[in-house]
């Protein structure tokens, strides 16, 4: 099929360059795979993934907790930090892109 529309968006920046990054290595270039998007909406009938609000692991969801687990945990987290088990936060984030690829 012919390509002959044009389409127009704005986009976080950072977004867009690791989309591209992976697309790159993929061996996919953008408007293909923003093409592949396109016809899967039409193939399903809507977005084809699922769009959803991420779920908390269980070992850190306050709403399936008792109080007192709620307090074990905050106890836990600050007796760590008493004893020096920390991180930068910007690092472990930093690490945690890096180990999934985000």
């Amino acid at each position: 099929m012919e390509k002959t529309a044009t389409l127009n968006l704005r986009v976080n920046p950072t977004v867009k360059q690791r989309a591209e990054d992976i697309l790159k290595r993929l061996g996919i270039p953008m408007a293909t795979a923003i093409d592949m998007y396109l016809n899967q909406i039409t193939l399903t009938g809507g977005i084809p993934f699922a769009v959803t609000l991420p779920k908390a692991p269980m070992s850190v969801n306050t709403d399936l907790m008792c109080t007192d687990e709620i307090h074990a945990k905050l106890r836990e987290g600050y007796d760590d930090m008493k004893a020096g088990k920390v991180q930068d936060a910007a690092e472990a984030f930093a690490k945690f892109r890096e180990n999934h690829q985000i």
